[in-house]
């Protein structure tokens, strides 16, 4: 929520932050994260924040999600 993250009333596990046209999905499952959008700055700056409150592996692109 610090970093601008509005949480999705039904799933609590999934929160998104836009800014202009630029938009990122946080999506947490259990100790794993997934992070989707359409700006690579974004995703950088939301990548820096994260490391720097938790240890983080980044595991880099996802091909597909079940």
């Amino acid at each position: 929520m610090s970093f601008e993250f509005k949480e999705n009333i039904v799933d609590r596990c999934i929160y998104l932050k836009v800014s202009w046209s630029k938009f990122i999905f946080f999506i947490l499952c259990v100790d794993d994260i997934l992070l989707t959008t359409n700006d690579f700055g974004l995703l950088s700056e939301t990548k820096k924040f994260i490391s720097n409150k938790f240890e983080m592996k980044d595991m880099s692109e996802t091909y597909y999600v079940i």
